[in-house]
């Protein structure tokens, strides 16, 4: 009976049919359906000839398809990099999962004298040429091979006694009345010195012995494992350091950033090798107007200038820049993040690996490694903002969103350099700044705000962003943000009475004030730019912005918000004895949590908007900070 069944032609086809339906791919069954066709008939039909022209077309796309790759942009990282991704690998293979060290420790780490790096290479492959079936290798047999050759993480990163600090400053904070909070600051303000630090000299001498890049002035780092310089770190860095007036120090921060400007074209992410693919929110330019401000420092302007017309033209041309067509065929120019990289982050390569397992194509994996890399450039790693379907991290799309706050940053820089290039002398110049300015500002109208929810949104591409594409109002995420209310620290939002009352009453009904502060989100998706986390940078620029206003109620508003912030950062600091990266803003005295990595302390940019918050609202005799 068996074998009279396959035999038969009829009852072959539909048996073996079947099976490669249920159990072959597509692609299998694609190729092997003409020859069914000519099984079943026993000659070559018009039929046999249309499926096999169909399925070889069909199962040419389908091989393409998944051999294609991402075309995008990507910077080539060091050859040091490259193999410290390798010794991460092996380390997070090797340690039982509780006690597995952070994976950026790997890539932080430096070779050491004399060894190099073809000798270590020589000595990595001997150690894992005996790896178990898992390619792990014994625990104490890595750590030995780590501490022979390899100086440790943060080690070529040595404490600078910065020139300018002085424990009580003259005038220092004169408005906080209050006896406690003011004992306070001066810790907060002490915090400094733990911060700052400079490059080793090994460094410039053998920067391929490093991932830590050469800079020429002092920095001051965010702290923990944020062992380098960042860029959109240091504007609320530099903030800080006005109110405790250290202007040499802010000066250096900017200093080094325009030497990453005009060496790369633009300010990395942060001063690492592994940092080159990709850049930061573009806040140089403020950096700059805030020294001014404060200084008068007429040279340091015209030095700056050239600089930022370099990295203005990067955020605006290219991946980065983006046209949106309005109702009646206006086109808008915007930017977009889009970080110069398609394969897992090297300070994170193992989380990113492990969280694209579930694509099946390497045009898939490539797109959703750069998503994250984008990500990544926009400081809010990571956030639902960024994903297509919320709260699933494997859709993320970054490269898909036109984000409201990149392009407050963009509008401040072209704000920024038209009033550098008056003061220089440079009418013309600064003319056509002002100009570029009103076209975004138009942009912000006709793109972001959304006059119902009163809030700018977020606009989703319905393309690649390559070419112009038309307006659709579905296309705005019309979900709340921290940052849907960013515009409002600029001036000519800011001073707009109708505007201010819109925005004032969508914030006072958004469900983002919080009891410590401003909700970065309304979803807790466990990632670390959702709720419950609130962060400094966004308290800061919504706090500022409604404070400029002339409404009392937004200023009432700001105010609250501010206190908030400063008595839940007081609560933590004599709690856990430190500043946090982050705060859980929906109980008043907890740090932050959630994301890739274990809660950070320190740290820069807390410090510095607890200070310049303090500066701004100051805090009276009679006004209690505890509970």
């Amino acid at each position: 009976m068996k074998s009279h069944k396959h035999n038969n032609p009829n009852l072959l086809i539909s048996t073996h049919t079947h099976k490669l339906f249920l159990s072959s791919s597509p692609f299998n069954f694609l190729i092997s359906l003409p020859s069914f066709i000519y099984l079943k008939q026993q000659r070559f039909t018009p039929l046999f000839f249309f499926f096999f022209f169909l399925c070889f077309s069909l199962t040419t796309s389908m091989v393409a398809s998944d051999t294609d790759t991402d075309s995008g942009p990507v910077v080539p990282t060091t050859a040091l990099v490259t193999f410290l991704q390798r010794v991460q690998l092996t380390a997070l293979r090797s340690y039982p999962k509780k006690q597995i060290p952070d994976p950026k420790s790997y890539i932080d780490l430096s070779l050491k004298r004399p060894y190099n790096l073809s000798t270590i290479e020589s000595a990595f492959n001997d150690l894992t040429s005996e790896s178990r079936h898992d390619q792990s290798v014994p625990v104490e047999k890595l750590e030995k091979f780590v501490k022979e050759y390899f100086d440790g993480a943060g080690e070529d990163l040595l404490h600078h006694e910065p020139v300018d600090f002085f424990s009580n400053p003259s005038g220092f904070l004169s408005n906080v009345e209050n006896e406690q909070v003011r004992e306070w600051a001066r810790e907060v303000h002490g915090l400094w010195r733990n911060l700052s630090c400079r490059v080793s000299d090994s460094v410039r001498e053998s920067p391929g012995r490093h991932t830590l890049l050469p800079l020429p002035e002092p920095v001051i780092i965010p702290g923990s494992r944020f062992r380098e310089v960042y860029y959109w770190d240091s504007y609320w860095v530099i903030k800080g350091l006005m109110t405790s007036q250290m202007f040499t120090t802010a000066k250096g921060l900017v200093t080094n950033l325009m030497s990453l400007v005009e060496t790369y074209g633009y300010a990395l992410n942060g001063a690492r090798a592994y940092y080159t693919n990709r850049s930061q929110p573009p806040l140089l330019s403020s950096m700059v107007y805030e020294i001014y401000n404060v200084t008068k420092d007429e040279e340091l302007v015209k030095k700056a200038i050239p600089v930022l017309l370099k990295e203005y033209k990067f955020w605006n041309s290219g991946k980065h820049k983006v046209v949106i067509r309005d109702a009646n065929g206006h086109d808008h120019v915007l930017s977009r993040y889009y970080a110069m990289w398609n394969m897992p982050r090297p300070e994170s390569s193992v989380f990113d690996e492990e969280s694209a397992l579930g694509f099946s194509t390497m045009l898939e994996k490539q797109r959703f490694h750069r998503d994250i890399a984008t990500a990544a450039e926009s400081g809010c790693d990571f956030s639902t903002r960024w994903m297509r379907d919320p709260p699933n991290f494997t859709t993320m799309a970054t490269t898909s969103v036109v984000p409201v706050d990149l392009n407050v940053f963009l509008l401040k820089m072209e704000l920024d350099i038209a009033f550098m290039m008056k003061i220089s002398g440079d009418k013309n110049g600064s003319g056509r700044f002002l100009k570029a300015s009103k076209a975004r500002e138009k942009a912000f109208k006709a793109v972001f705000w959304n006059e119902k929810a009163g809030q700018w949104l977020d606009y989703w591409l319905s393309s690649n962003g390559d070419e112009p594409e038309t307006w659709k109002a579905e296309n705005q995420n019309t979900n709340v943000f921290a940052s849907n209310f960013a515009p409002i620290w600029i001036n000519s939002f800011n001073s707009d009475k109708v505007l201010v009352k819109k925005v004032v009453k969508a914030l006072k009904n958004s469900g983002l004030i919080a009891p410590a502060g401003i909700l970065t989100s309304l979803t807790n998706s466990g990632q670390q730019w959702d709720s419950p986390n609130g962060w400094a940078p966004q308290q800061e620029m919504i706090v500022t912005g409604l404070a400029r206003s002339s409404s009392k109620e937004a200023k009432e508003m700001a105010e609250d918000i501010a206190r908030r912030w400063i008595k839940s950062s007081y609560l933590v600091y004599k709690k856990s004895g430190t500043i946090h990266e982050k705060l859980k803003v929906t109980e008043l005295g907890e740090y932050g949590g959630g994301g890739e990595y274990m809660p950070q302390t320190g740290f820069g940019w807390s410090n510095g908007v607890i200070l310049a918050f303090l500066e701004e609202f100051g805090w009276p005799s009679h006004l209690n900070i505890e509970p």
